[in-house]
């Protein structure tokens, strides 16, 4: 990129009112809340003419840096601009783009090293958790975790899921061998939000090379993780202490785990002592995992993986008239979109009323969702409704989110995706 004075990046001009949520945090300015765009006709010139043009009108190029002002003049922030994107500047610092531009190398080693020092208040070094979370950590479109194998390696799974930070690609990758000093660096920009960027899925080591397959140590518990095949960047790290927070409640007791991934919460139940575990999973590859970890701790007298659609399953247990003591259902989300929310709403309450039925009196539900458009409000109530339908009353022990290394940012209410609710059936 070429550098420039503030005077010559490119101005993006919002209309009238559209500034309050970025003033409160809020990082992203979508092309239906721009006014207009003021650039010079040649941005090498500093004597060349201010052109006033239309968002569609203009000729800055996607990835340029850009200032973002009110529409009365006040500045806001500099941001990346992507015309090809709904999302069209996503915001990356408060600073104006002269100061961000004279040393961009410093800008995001400094990013880095604040969201490394953050982790290292809840975590130990032999920990593995979410390094980066995007916008919630001020470099918006970036995920990166670090892994921590049962050998002492630290590898670095990044996705660089907007424009945003790939053009910052190279600083940031400096920047985060610099401040974690990682053996290897692998990539899983193999993401259809690339796509809606402008930009090619992408896969591989960019720095150093290593087994994709590796054992980490959660919780005490060893744990198969697949960085090249797994969903998303092979393992969620976020629901570490709400395994934990389940598996207080499951010693001596018969434990379903749904949608289970790699088993995690199966095996914290196996750890504090359950008597029987059934995790259960749609993915051959996934339980083929799930079955890899029950042999890694030894935990094949107590847990069994089984293969199949959740709903299904549980349409069959309650017909056998099948019990638990404590389910576990943690599903994907079932909705990424407002528009598909109420039939969100009509497939988490189907698994939670199921799930309801086949616990014994007095027995514990830990029920999730991770999606944002799914609010806590709202999922409570898709709860209150299951119980209604099942005859059963529920007491709320604990509402839980995600762990640490995924803040919550204020003014960006995307970034509090997770629930985790523990409820009592009586």
């Amino acid at each position: 990129m070429l550098y420039m004075s503030s005077n010559n990046f490119p101005r993006v001009f919002l209309n009238s009112k559209e500034e309050k949520e970025i003033q409160q945090g809020f990082p992203w300015v979508f092309d239906n809340e721009i006014s207009h765009v003021k650039y010079r006709a040649d941005e090498k010139d500093d004597k060349s003419e201010w052109k006033n043009e239309g968002l569609k009108e203009c000729s800055v190029v996607d990835g340029a840096l850009v200032e973002v002002y009110t529409k009365a003049g006040g500045f806001l922030g500099s941001g990346i601009i992507n015309k090809k994107s709904k999302i069209t500047v996503r915001i990356i610092g408060s600073e104006h783009a002269d100061v961000i531009m004279a040393a961009p190398g410093d800008f995001y080693e400094k990013k880095i090293l604040d969201a490394y020092n953050m982790r290292r208040m809840f975590y130990k070094d032999i920990d593995s958790y979410r390094l980066i979370f995007g916008e919630a950590d001020f470099i918006p479109g970036l995920i990166s975790e670090r892994f921590c194998d049962e050998k002492g390696r630290i590898i670095i799974v990044v996705q660089f899921l907007s424009l945003s930070c790939e053009v910052f690609r190279n600083e940031i990758l400096a920047a985060l061998k610099k401040v974690c000093k990682p053996d290897c660096i692998y990539e899983r920009s193999d993401v259809s939000v690339r796509d809606k960027e402008g930009l090619e899925q992408t896969a591989g080591w960019i720095f150093g090379k290593g087994e994709t397959q590796f054992t980490i140590i959660e919780n005490g518990i060893k744990l198969g993780v697949d960085i090249a095949n797994g969903q998303k960047t092979g393992y969620f790290l976020d629901q570490k202490f709400n395994r934990l927070a389940a598996a207080s409640f499951c010693k001596g007791k018969t434990v379903l785990d749904t949608f289970t991934h790699t088993g995690a919460f199966g095996l914290n139940a196996f750890k504090a002592g359950a008597r029987e575990v059934t995790s259960v999973d749609i993915s051959p590859e996934a339980v083929d995992m799930v079955r890899h970890n029950i042999e890694l701790n030894g935990a094949g007298n107590v847990m069994k993986a089984v293969c199949a659609d959740v709903f299904d399953l549980l349409k069959k247990y309650e017909n056998e008239g099948k019990k638990f003591d404590v389910i576990i259902l943690d599903p994907p989300a079932f909705t990424k979109s407002a528009k598909m929310i109420e039939k969100a709403y009509g497939g988490y309450k189907e698994i939670n009323l199921r799930a309801l039925r086949l616990l014994n009196e007095g027995g514990i539900l830990v029920t999730c969702s991770c999606s944002y458009f799914m609010e806590t409000n709202m999922f409570c109530d898709m709860l209150m409704h299951a119980a209604m339908d099942s005859h059963k009353r529920i007491q709320i022990l604990e509402k839980r989110g995600a762990g640490p290394d995924h803040p919550v940012l204020l003014g960006y209410p995307k970034s509090e995706y997770l629930k985790c609710v523990v409820c009592r059936v009586i």
